[in-house]
């Protein structure tokens, strides 16, 4: 009889997430289950608001992932009312998203999945000389001394030695699964704690353009801020003038940087010890993108850079086309979910049409298991025509390398032919890993393209941000219903809303990570977490499961978008009222 292993909470990871992992007597995982242990609430919320406010609540979905449910809203209501907005606007909000992408997978890959592959410990030990040798070999990054790398060494022991550890409490540190030598630990340290300086210059596109971060302001019909032409003096606390957008050429530039000289060349050099995890922790083989970055404020595919579609069976030569209006392509099921739909657990629903009706049925806490042949999660199970389906950066890199993009083609096979790997090696959780850093690079260069664009739209007299043709209501439908739809860090995100009479009558938001972390479906067949954990995995010590860490890391999990808090017994533990 199998063993049943469990992981809760994961750590690392924005929310709260157990993973359940059945093993053989050899450590392999026979089957996974993956859980989201909060209930979301934000869609009952919204219910009965004005759809132009619905961004301010529905960006507190989560405080990592920010912005990006904020612009979801906002086109959702745009999208409903038909609503236009300037060319400018959408350059704005496209600079606003890249940032919140570069910033969030270097954020990620160096402060949540970094520890999975580098040893904390085994750094202590490695020779500050060695590191500067082989930091210099692979980049040009100026902090790269023996001196540099011996006053990082000298930090960390201190804290060591002082019990100090804090985010580096905990670890699985000499394990037999890492594999990295002392000097690339140090290196890869050093740039974890630069990263973290690095990150808060990166944040001042959203509040310069949005006011405040994290959780910057947005506008239903475009831009919040609107653009002077004064070059001096403190930035406006309502106007972006040429100041702050200088201060934006020169944070792009910054982002650039780390991206092209630490972030790219640590990947490669750390994923070259790996190079069996090019060859486990797929699953599905299924990916699907909505598309995002449109060029202009016209809704025009040909014009985005990461384009629409579905990939089945790992077949790149095939792209299927997306319609995420169309009521037998994106559903969500239940039937191991702790909600009710009125037409019963093996339905499934159109977002437009979508419930939430909490119902847990699950043991009380505290509990060893989960029935797993009932209901487990707090995570619906999406499914795109009744497929399990991948999304995130994974899906969008093999998307833009099936579609021919030739940014993403080179980049993809210069890092494969330095690996020495085939283009298949991207199934994976390295190639998941990968494949983020790839597209750092590529949203982090177009942001350039972007703001050049936005900066020539400003010297050629066009100063608009904002379409006021349909802020009345009073112009509105009596009933309408739109879907804001764009590609956050972590995969497809879109949010469904249906307004009558002037008020949000319903409201879904189907995120990334109900995408990839739901359960099994009314077939049977597991989620996107659930089939990568049965995708060759095997665990070299079973108290402490790496293995599962790495491969649920990879796809960058933000429970915290896909549920809410209730208590044991199923009781709001916080009521909010707006008078």
């Amino acid at each position: 009889m199998n063993d049943r292993l469990v992981v809760d909470p994961i750590t690392r990871i924005e929310g709260h997430l157990r993973i359940e992992a059945e093993t053989a007597a050899d450590g392999t995982i026979t089957g996974a289950w993956s859980s989201g242990t909060m209930v979301r609430g934000i869609e009952v919320i919204l219910q009965g608001r004005d759809p132009r406010e619905a961004w301010a609540f529905a960006q507190r979905i989560c405080g990592v992932c920010t912005l990006v449910h904020g612009i979801a809203s906002v086109r959702a209501v745009e999208d409903a009312l038909d609503y236009e907005i300037p060319p400018n606007a959408q350059l704005i909000r496209n600079l606003m998203v890249a940032a919140q992408y570069v910033h969030d997978h270097v954020m990620h890959f160096y402060h949540l999945h970094a520890l999975d592959w580098v040893d904390v410990v085994s750094a202590l030990s490695a020779d500050p000389k060695e590191t500067a040798a082989l930091a210099q070999s692979i980049s040009s990054w100026p902090k790269s001394s023996a001196g540099y790398f011996s006053d990082i060494q000298t930090k960390v022991r201190n804290f060591v030695e002082q019990g100090q550890l804090g985010v580096f409490a905990n670890g699985y540190w000499g394990h037999p699964e890492y594999k990295l030598p002392p000097a690339a630990n140090l290196m890869a340290l050093a740039h974890y704690l630069e990263a973290l300086e690095w990150q808060r210059n990166v944040v001042q596109i959203h509040t310069i353009f949005g006011g405040k971060n994290p959780h910057p302001n947005f506008l239903v019909g475009g831009a919040p801020s609107p653009i002077s032409l004064q070059a001096q003096g403190a930035l406006s606390a309502t106007a972006v003038n040429m100041t702050g957008l200088e201060q934006i050429r020169s944070v792009i530039r910054d982002m650039q940087a780390f991206v092209d000289q630490v972030y790219v060349p640590d990947t490669l050099a750390i994923a070259s010890f790996y190079k069996d995890w090019f060859a486990r922790g797929e699953g599905v083989g299924n990916f699907l993108t909505y598309g995002d970055f449109p060029e202009t404020g016209k809704e025009d595919p040909a014009d985005w850079l990461i384009p629409s579609g579905a990939i089945l069976n790992r077949d790149l030569s095939t792209i299927h086309p997306v319609d995420i209006t169309a009521p037998d392509e994106v559903q969500e099921f239940v039937a191991h979910s702790w909600y009710d739909y009125k037409g019963g657990k093996d339905a499934g629903l159109h977002p437009w049409e979508g419930e939430t009706k909490l119902n847990y049925t699950g043991p009380k806490p505290p509990y060893s298991h989960l029935d797993v042949e009932k209901d487990y999660s707090w995570l619906k199970s999406p499914r795109w025509k009744g497929n399990v389906m991948e999304v995130g950066p994974l899906a969008r890199v093999l998307m833009l390398y099936a579609k021919g993009h030739e940014p993403t083609k080179d980049l993809a096979g210069k890092a494969l032919s330095q690996l020495d790997l085939p283009l298949e090696a991207m199934f994976s959780t390295m190639g998941r890993t990968a494949a983020r850093t790839l597209e750092s690079k590529i949203i982090a260069d177009q942001m350039t393209v972007w703001y050049d664009a936005l900066i020539a739209n400003i010297r050629a007299g066009d100063l608009s941000v904002h379409n006021e043709t349909k802020w009345d209501p009073s112009a509105w439908p009596a009933e309408a219903k739109g879907v804001g739809f764009m590609e956050a860090p972590r995969g497809a995100l879109a949010h469904w809303v249906v307004i009558k009479n002037g008020t949000i009558d319903n409201y879904q938001a189907v995120v990334p990570s109900t995408w990839n972390a739901g359960p099994r479906d009314v077939e049977g067949k597991p989620g996107a977490y659930e089939a990568a954990l049965m995708d060759r995995h095997k665990l070299a010590v079973p108290d402490q499961p790496l293995e599962i860490q790495r491969t649920i890391h990879s796809f960058d999990p933000c429970i915290a978008c896909a549920v809410h808090v209730v208590d044991p017994d199923g009781d709001p533990l916080v009521q909010i009222k707006v008078s």
